[in-house]
């Protein structure tokens, strides 16, 4: 039996999501169904992060275990062969370590969140950055973004739907950048909450408009409620862009 490391490319438009879902398509089901066209096998894909329907990944982190002797190039060609044509793409394999787990032995999870800034329609990115047609000021949500960096309770920015056993995360990064049209929400930390992500960039964007400041941030933050949340971004220009592990150097941060 041998652990393979998968990075993983996807567009998450026709997926209900990362994880296998009764009521729809997901990215792992189709891995795996490639996997087991491949093998003969039932093989199970974990992933580093399970990211929500319609959210995409540059570089998802993931891996499986096979019986059938293979390389890693074979493996990466034959599921890129099975999947076609669904948008997703094995970018690279490699053995591991039996030990090696995808998620549990990750330690760092990196998002980045693209907001096109423009009146004129989404002619190439539709579904694939959200589109703000109203003047939004960069500098003033890059200020009031640090108010979220640090280690507090994201009770406001969790969905209720949320599984982890806290609300207290620790956000490494939570950085704001403009380049022409694209407004660039990088975030960085250990684990994130279910819809946190998205949830801290529909706040940052009301404050780019001008209707919410910095102190309304920081006061969402603090009620520790959901009710005080002011928006929920949509899952259309967030992407997966890096998984950490030790001894591997850290990516530097994503400008797509």
């Amino acid at each position: 039996m041998t652990r393979f490391r998968l990075t993983i490319e996807y567009d998450g438009r026709p997926f209900m999501g990362w994880q296998r879902q009764a009521h729809g398509p997901s990215v792992q089901q189709a891995i795996e169904e490639a996997a087991e066209a491949i093998s003969g096998e039932q093989v199970t894909v974990h992933a580093a992060g399970r990211t929500d329907a319609g959210v995409h990944a540059v570089a998802m982190a993931a891996h499986l275990d096979m019986a059938r002797p293979i390389t890693p190039f074979r493996l990466a060609e034959g599921l890129n062969a099975r999947l076609r044509p669904q948008p997703v793409a094995i970018l690279g394999a490699e053995a591991v370590g039996p030990d090696w787990h995808a998620r549990f032995s990750c330690t760092g999870r990196r998002y980045v969140y693209r907001i096109v800034n423009r009146r004129a329609p989404l002619a190439l990115e539709a579904g694939r950055a959200w589109q703000v047609r109203v003047p939004l000021d960069a500098e003033a949500m890059q200020e009031a973004a640090q108010a979220l960096v640090g280690r507090h309770d994201f009770t406001t920015f969790r969905s209720a739907h949320c599984q982890s056993d806290s609300p207290v995360k620790t956000l490494d990064r939570l950085v704001v950048s403009r380049s022409g049209d694209v407004i660039l929400v990088e975030a960085a930390a250990r684990s994130f909450l279910h819809h946190q992500v998205r949830s801290m960039v529909g706040c940052l964007q009301l404050v780019g408009r001008g209707r919410w400041s910095a102190a309304d941030l920081a006061g969402a933050l603090a009620a520790r409620d959901r009710a005080a949340l002011g928006l929920n971004a949509p899952p259309d220009g967030l992407y997966f862009t890096a998984a950490e592990y030790p001894g591997e150097a850290a990516p530097k941060p994503n400008r797509r």
